[in-house]
């Protein structure tokens, strides 16, 4: 390969790239997501400056079950996103994410700074009347969440708000030496937004300890309520909006 050649790759390996080029669109995108009061010394702690904690000490606990992603496959997600302010401005700081979809963790970590492991998340409708969400690493249960199926409807327009608000991620990719390369606070925000049905309604969330997936560390205080919503939608590209190394 000649370099022009080289720098048109997309991903390693050269002979084989683990992901598609973006933007991906995925489709009948399900999100589970409960939202509870937790601890604001942990919370605090999570959240990398000039990041600050909107000061509602709420964190969501969400699951995602992605059929349908373009240059991914289909998967499914869960992990810890919390509300945040920067400079001002709302916006949601991806703490933990959890996934079973090589590709989507390669791409997530490389390119955005999806803070991304493998572990094995499900969800599902068990018996005929509960969303339940769970969370296993190394086989070993760590969160399990649920909520009663479809009993209040949304208003889509006010969903499709929420999705669109700009979320962040603390990317960190280090350099050949072990000294930092890439230390970045990255913002994207997710387009082309149909939401195809939404629903609230009360919801119970269990998370265990576990060093390697430590959900546990921003404990539940007081439940505030669950979200169920389907969607269609496109993740682009990111944009930096602080650079640690600068």
């Amino acid at each position: 390969m000649n370099p022009k050649e080289v720098l048109s790759l997309q991903s390693m390996p050269a002979a084989s790239p683990s992901y598609g080029r973006p933007p991906y669109r995925f489709i009948d995108r399900e999100f589970f997501i409960i939202t509870y009061e937790s601890d604001p010394a942990a919370i605090r702690q999570a959240v990398p400056e000039p990041l600050q904690p909107d000061g509602s000490n709420t964190v969501s606990y969400e699951w995602i079950k992605m059929p349908d992603s373009s240059g991914l496959g289909s998967y499914e997600e869960s992990g810890i996103v919390i509300p945040c302010t920067f400079h001002g401005e709302p916006c949601n700081f991806v703490a933990q994410m959890y996934l079973d979809n090589a590709p989507a963790i390669l791409g997530g970590r490389e390119v955005w700074g999806f803070p991304k492991k493998w572990a094995n998340p499900r969800l599902s409708v068990e018996g005929t009347e509960t969303l339940t969400g769970t969370l296993h690493y190394n086989h070993v249960l760590v969160a399990m969440g649920t909520m009663p199926f479809k009993h209040n409807i949304l208003d889509e327009k006010d969903t499709a708000t929420a999705i669109a608000k700009t979320q962040v991620n603390l990317k960190l990719i280090p350099d050949v030496d072990g000294t930092p390369k890439i230390a970045q606070l990255v913002a994207y925000n997710l387009e082309n937004i149909t939401v195809k049905g939404a629903w609230s309604g009360p919801a119970r969330l269990s998370l265990i300890p576990h060093v390697n997936a430590p959900v546990a560390d921003l404990p539940v205080k007081a439940y505030i309520g669950g979200k169920h919503f389907i969607a269609d939608l496109t993740l682009p590209y990111a944009r930096v909006i602080h650079d640690y190394l600068q």
